[in-house]
C-alpha cells in the first residue's frame, strides 16, 4: 500500500492533495500496489477516490486542529504502515515529510517532478539548485517519503473505490506549542493559484497597485510581489515570492516591474509560462521569460487590462 498525506485548509482539500494522490496512483500502478489517502479533520474526503485513492483514512481529532509538525509526523508514522508515503511539496507537508522520514529511517526524495523511470532502484527526477536544475536521484531503501512539486505532475483522474475508514490515533504531547496562527482571507492562496500577477519596485509606490489588482481580478489570479516591496511595507509579506519567500509554480506568472534577480527567479521558475513587463530591456528576467514586453508599466498594464476585459466580453 502506498500512502498519501493530504493537506486541507478550513476542512477543504487543497488542489495539491489531489495532485499527490494522482502521483501516488501512477507509481502504485507501476508497482502493482494500492493507494491509501490520509485526511485529517477534512470534509468531502470521498473526492480523493476520483484521483486514485483505493482507501481513505479519515481522522477527526480536536488535538489536531492546530497544525504542529511534530504531532502530525507522529500521527502519520502511526497510521501510514506502508513503505512509501507521498506528500505534496508545501511548507507544512514538507516539514512533516522530513520528520516521518527520520522516524521511519526512510529515504527522503523532495521536489519530485515525474514518475520514476525505474522502481528498482527507485529513480526519479527532482528540481534542484533552487529550481535552476534537474537532478536524477536513486535509492535502494525500500522505505521512502516523497514530496511532489505542485503543478509538476498535475491532476490525473483515475477513479478508484475510495473506501472510507474512520480512524482514531494516539496524540503524544507536543514539544512545540503553537500559540497563534494568522490566516489571510478573501484572497486566493498563492500556492494553489493557477495564475499569479506579481509586481516589484517598478510600481514606484504602493498606491499604484490598483492596476495590478485589477489585472488579477480580471484573470481570477492571485497577487504577489518581490522581496524589496514586501520589506518596505508596500505589500504584505504573505505575497512575497522568491527564494526567501514562497516558491510557486502556477500555469501563468505575470511579472510587472520586477528585474528578475536570481533570488526571485528561484521561487517562480517552476511556472509553466512567464510573462515579463519591464521598461529595462536588459532586465535579467527577460532571459527566463516566455514572453516579454519592454515598456512603461503605467502605459502597458491599463491597455492590457482593457484588452483582457474586451476579450472576456
Amino acid at each position: 500500500m502506498i500512502y498519501v498525506y493530504t493537506e486541507s485548509n478550513d476542512r477543504k482539500l487543497k488542489k495539491v492533495s489531489f495532485e499527490a494522490v494522482s502521483y501516488a496512483k501512477a507509481i502504485a500502478n507501476m508497482m502493482q500496489e494500492q493507494v491509501c489517502a490520509i485526511a485529517i479533520n477534512t470534509d468531502n474526503v470521498e473526492s480523493l477516490a476520483q484521483f486514485g485513492a483505493d482507501k481513505i483514512i479519515s481522522i477527526e481529532n480536536e488535538a489536531l486542529q492546530q497544525f504542529s509538525t511534530n504531532t502530525y509526523a507522529n500521527v502519520l508514522s502511526e497510521v501510514a504502515q506502508g513503505s512509501i508515503v507521498v506528500f505534496p511539496h508545501t511548507n507544512d507537508a514538507s516539514s512533516v515529510a522530513s520528520f516521518v522520514a527520520l522516524q521511519k529511517n526512510a529515504a527522503l526524495l523532495t521536489n519530485v517532478t515525474e514518475v520514476p523511470s525505474s522502481v528498482s532502484p527507485f529513480t526519479v527526477k527532482r528540481k534542484a539548485f533552487s529550481g535552476k536544475g534537474i537532478m536524477t536521484v536513486s535509492t535502494t531503501n525500500p522505505s521512502m517519503c516523497i514530496t511532489v512539486l505542485q503543478n509538476a505532475f498535475g491532476l490525473k483522474e483515475n477513479p478508484a473505490s475510495g473506501t472510507v475508514e474512520n480512524s482514531s490515533v494516539n496524540i503524544l504531547p507536543a514539544n512545540v506549542i503553537v500559540q497563534s496562527t494568522e490566516k489571510s482571507s478573501g484572497k486566493l492562496d498563492l500556492k494553489e493559484a493557477e495564475i499569479v500577477v506579481s509586481a516589484g519596485r517598478g510600481m514606484k509606490a504602493p498606491e499604484n497597485w490598483g492596476m495590478i489588482e485589477e489585472m488579477a481580478n480580471i484573470l481570477g489570479a492571485a497577487t504577489a510581489c518581490s522581496k524589496p516591496v514586501a520589506d518596505i511595507g508596500w505589500r504584505p509579506h504573505g505575497e512575497h515570492v522568491g527564494q526567501t519567500g514562497k516558491a510557486i509554480a502556477p500555469n501563468l506568472y505575470i511579472a510587472v516591474g520586477i528585474s528578475g534577480a536570481i533570488q526571485h527567479l528561484a521561487g517562480v521558475n517552476g511556472s509553466k509560462t512567464i510573462v515579463v513587463i519591464n521598461s529595462d530591456p536588459e532586465a535579467p528576467f527577460f532571459k527566463s521569460a516566455d514572453y516579454g514586453i519592454v515598456g512603461d508599466a503605467f502605459e502597458i498594464v491599463p491597455k492590457f487590462n482593457e484588452a483582457l476585459k474586451a476579450y472576456k466580453g
